[in-house]
């Protein structure tokens, strides 16, 4: 999932969707059983934002390649937060994860507090600050991630300069994690099965002309 505080970036992936993702919109792309992603710079200047991974349980890790654009109007809201998966307070996103998870993306201005109450099963928490400083209640400065100890307990946010932040919650992955050299699955057999399947796309996308030998701004994901 990437989203975008400022600025705005080119994407195409290998189902051959392309486009311009801007300033508060969301680009949700589940690999599953493989597939390319690229892109590049935008129409803007300076771009800023997030993006995150999110492992996938069995029954999906090998299933259909999904990609959803939300524009930013498309983005739920509750006062100052984005809901990008979801939800909180009265808004809800309309993209759906495998498993228990709310990410959203937050700006408070100098002086503002904002209070989060994950879900009573969220006993993993996190916040990445993008710009200014905040108190959670320790300092978290621009660039940093915070990982707080596992509860459910409320997070109570201040901001000692304006702020733009994510903030995640999730249950507890409940499965074995294996890492390759650019997927993650739950099992060796589904790690190679998904590395396979990225080796065949790339030969196609070669053979169409997509793709160099050595490509320079392609990833595999």
């Amino acid at each position: 999932m990437t989203y975008l505080f400022e600025g705005s970036v080119r994407y195409e992936d290998s189902t051959g969707t392309t486009g311009v993702l801007r300033e508060g919109g969301v680009e949700w792309f589940k690999v599953a059983h493989g597939a390319w992603h690229g892109g590049g710079p935008g129409d803007t200047g300076r771009t800023r934002g997030f993006q995150l991974w999110l492992a996938l349980p069995p029954d999906e890790e090998l299933g259909a390649v999904e990609n959803i654009y939300l524009s930013p109007d498309a983005v739920a809201r509750d006062g100052p937060a984005r809901i990008l998966v979801g939800h909180h307070g009265e808004a809800m996103s309309s993209l759906k994860a495998a498993g228990s998870l709310n990410y959203l993306a937050v700006r408070l201005r100098t002086g503002e507090s904002w209070r989060y109450e994950p879900d009573i099963n969220h006993t993993v928490c996190w916040l990445a600050l993008s710009a200014g400083q905040l108190l959670v209640p320790d300092t978290v400065e621009a660039g940093e991630l915070a990982i707080f100890e596992p509860s459910n307990n409320p997070i109570n946010i201040y901001a000692k300069a304006d702020a733009d932040f994510v903030l995640g919650s999730a249950a507890a992955h409940t499965h074995d994690l294996v890492l390759g050299k650019y997927s993650v699955h739950t099992n060796a057999a589904t790690l190679r099965a998904g590395e396979r399947r990225i080796d065949e796309i790339q030969q196609r996308l070669q053979n169409e002309g997509r793709l160099s030998v050595a490509p320079t701004t392609w990833k595999r994901v």
